[in-house]
């Protein structure tokens, strides 16, 4: 990419998990990069970061830090994309937020490349990344509706606690010491939040991930249901999610049931699957061959298995989707974005 236009980007958030996975592909795919402003909250600011032989400052995120970028790349919390961003825009800066403050906005491009990349042409200064549990699932089922159209989708989520952040990490293996020891788990991080009651995770699984809204649902599941509507263009799909926190590093994983439109034949779904861009393909249960969190972690795609017709409606399918969530569940799908905007496109 030297031959390129070259770019002034800036990561906020670039000391956090997600941030150092950005800057991590942005080295490794040599984005075109004119200067690289790293920038993240006071307490953060002054620690040094390695990037391509250089020994770059992070600095603290204001809104004057945004003069001359051109790329900003936000990982760094909803309150501070909702604070920042709009200053960042005012700069000229062309803004992927990998938070939840701009998804459901009816002028910001929600984005999946693989899915819908022609919404970032309606762009006004933003575009936002989706939820990572999201994420996955729409890249697997983009090639399923194009074919034979959607109808319904009931998924659960197995959702890694560094989904969480390295505080959840932290706490996970720490609570599995101290099981393992006979002694009390005493949890203090999970469900993320400002909740009254919080619950061990260690050897254990948690049916709530972030607040319950009115209906009964969680926000994380809300997410998942908003957004697929969003992503997809199609508002009559019928979605519903139940979003569970696993003790399990990296990797969300999906249990999917999904009604089609039409009547399809399983090999030619599996043959969609295997060619989707993004999707790796792997089902051989003859051969106990199917997606894991341990296999996904690390790498960029959306792992599809377990592929089968459903027993009571034959329009349906079961699937199991798995992916990295630090990954194409966040910062993988951010700089798929930050390349189509500074790449010219054939």
């Amino acid at each position: 990419m030297s031959d390129q236009t070259l770019f002034n980007v800036a990561v906020v958030g670039a000391t956090g998990a997600v941030g150092e996975q950005i800057l991590r592909l942005l080295a490794e795919r040599d984005f075109p990069i004119q200067s690289l402003k790293l920038l993240s909250s006071a307490r953060s600011a002054g620690t040094k970061i390695p990037f391509k032989g250089q020994e770059l400052t992070v600095e603290e995120a204001t809104p004057e830090s945004f003069e001359g970028v051109e790329i900003a790349l936000f990982s760094a919390g909803g309150d501070v994309s909702r604070a920042l961003i709009p200053h960042a825009v005012r700069h000229g800066a062309v803004c992927i937020d990998n938070t939840n403050a701009y998804r459901m906005d009816p002028e910001t491009p929600l984005v999946v490349p693989e899915v819908n990349i022609d919404k970032i042409s309606g762009h006004k200064g933003i575009i936002a990344n989706p939820n990572c549990s999201t994420i996955q699932m729409v890249a697997a089922l983009k090639p399923l509706y194009d074919r034979f159209g959607i109808s319904r989708i009931i998924v659960s989520t197995y959702q890694a606690v560094s989904g969480a952040g390295a505080k959840a990490i932290n706490e996970m293996l720490r609570q599995s010491r101290e099981v393992l020891n006979g002694n009390e788990a005493n949890p203090d991080i999970l469900p993320v939040g400002s909740l009254p009651v919080k619950h061990q995770i260690a050897f254990n699984v948690i049916p709530q991930i972030d607040k319950f809204q009115d209906n009964g649902f969680t926000l994380e599941e809300m997410k998942m249901i908003k957004e697929t509507k969003k992503i997809m263009g199609d508002d009559s799909i019928e979605v519903t999610a139940t979003c569970v926190r696993v003790p399990v590093v990296y990797g969300h994983s999906e249990s999917v049931y999904v009604e089609l439109k039409e009547e399809f034949d399983i090999g030619e779904v599996k043959a969609l699957l295997a060619d989707a861009p993004g999707v790796t393909l792997v089902d051989d249960p003859e051969n106990q061959r199917y997606p894991l969190a341990t296999d996904a972690a690390g790498r960029n795609d959306v792992f599809v298995g377990r592929v089968r017709r459903d027993l009571s409606n034959p329009r349906a399918l079961n699937l199991w989707i798995v992916s990295d969530n630090l990954l194409k569940g966040a910062a993988w799908n951010a700089v798929q974005i930050a390349e189509y905007i500074a790449i010219p496109q054939a």
